[in-house]
């Protein structure tokens, strides 16, 4: 118990789910009529009524649980502390007040490290206690709290879960962001070597036309060499000493690739329509990216599919890209490992300013659509 103190006591507060929910009055109206049904198929208990007022009484706490975890453990607690005094230490406790470990699930699940260390104390002390005053008899203070420590233990387990999984997504957009920063740099790097030659040839025939010609021919080589180290050395810390890729970025016409070679598996049927020789060349990498992610998806969970559709539709503000496989629009084929492309390609649009959705067609198949503005800018 010290150790599992320990170890939550520093532990930031995690996000908190909204404090009421359609289940949260479900479970209190069911928790309520199994505490009257109780005390009517118990009639030899003791304090009967008291006992069954106090059980129902506290079970609307349960909807305040994730909000305000430790305020509702230690109200709990006190009402239920102050139970015994009243009777003069006779046990009136219902067998349905077992919700109250629900309580301490949720302390150790939403609350922050000062408010489980706070609760942890204030259960060890009343055990303590008890057990001293003669409420609980000594042979049942350890079984007790070994059964609260399993509620607090089994919330702390789900808790760290949850923020692994949350610090998995992080890395995951992360990794999606360091890609897009890549691909503009390779797109950039381009414009900008074009840029130095021009200079290049101007410092050519500066001979022919000297004076400010010269001077600003300098200056843009100066200026374009410039940028174009910046930009490495930006790209260099983006990928931590991994190795650069020296292949230009694909693009829109890289798409028929996607098909592959003849061979099994399914068919996979390209189409481009509209003007997309205008294209910003971050916009032509996510086209392909995004496509390509989605080709690789259908491949490799759809179940009996035979034909994946990629349609790519650009007009003067946008490009909309549409992949479609016929295979069960069931749920996918399970992977050893869950991965993270769907919510890359949602991040990859994202950062362009457009939107990316995968979801089951009505009939058959799943699709994959994304529309990103031409200029790969935010609106």
């Amino acid at each position: 118990m010290h150790d599992l103190l320990r170890a939550v006591r520093d532990e930031p507060r995690p996000p908190r789910p909204p404090a009421r929910g359609r289940w949260d009055w479900a479970l209190v109206v069911v928790l309520v009529a199994a505490a009257l049904i109780e005390g009517v198929l118990r009639p030899d208990m003791p304090w009967r009524v008291l006992g069954v007022a106090v059980t129902a009484g506290l079970a609307p706490l349960l909807l305040w649980r994730r909000s305000h975890p430790l305020v509702v453990f230690l109200a709990a607690f006190a009402v239920s502390s102050l139970v015994p005094l009243a009777t003069g230490g006779e046990a009136t406790e219902t067998y349905t007040i077992a919700y109250m470990l629900l309580l301490v699930y949720a302390l150790f699940r939403w609350g922050s490290g000062r408010e489980i260390v706070a609760g942890a104390v204030v259960a060890v002390a009343k055990a303590g206690l008890w057990g001293v005053l003669g409420y609980t008899a000594a042979a049942d203070v350890l079984p007790g709290l070994a059964v609260v420590c399993a509620a607090g233990a089994l919330g702390t387990a789900l808790r760290y879960r949850a923020g692994s999984r949350d610090r998995e997504l992080e890395q995951a957009r992360m990794l999606e962001r360091e890609s897009v920063a890549r691909d503009l740099h390779d797109t950039v790097a381009h414009h900008v070597s074009a840029v130095a030659i021009r200079a290049q040839a101007g410092l050519a025939v500066a001979e022919s036309r000297p004076g400010a010609a010269v001077e600003a021919l300098t200056v843009v080589e100066s200026e374009a060499s410039r940028a174009l180290a910046e930009m490495r050395a930006m790209v260099r810390v983006l990928r931590r000493g991994r190795p650069a890729d020296l292949e230009p970025s694909p693009g829109i016409g890289d798409l028929a690739a996607l098909a592959g070679p003849g061979g099994p598996g399914p068919t996979v049927d390209v189409a481009v329509t509209g003007d997309v020789d205008g294209l910003s060349p971050s916009v032509g990498t996510a086209v392909y990216r995004l496509a390509q992610e989605a080709v690789t998806n259908a491949r490799r969970h759809a179940r009996d599919v035979t034909r994946i559709d990629v349609r790519v539709e650009a007009d003067d503000a946008s490009v909309r890209l549409s992949v479609r496989d016929d295979g069960d629009a069931g749920p996918r084929r399970p992977s050893v490992v869950p991965g993270y492309g769907l919510i890359g390609m949602a991040e990859r649009a994202d950062l362009l300013g457009g939107t990316c959705t995968a979801a089951p067609d009505p009939d058959r198949g799943w699709s994959v659509r994304a529309v990103l503005p031409r200029n790969g800018v935010r609106e």
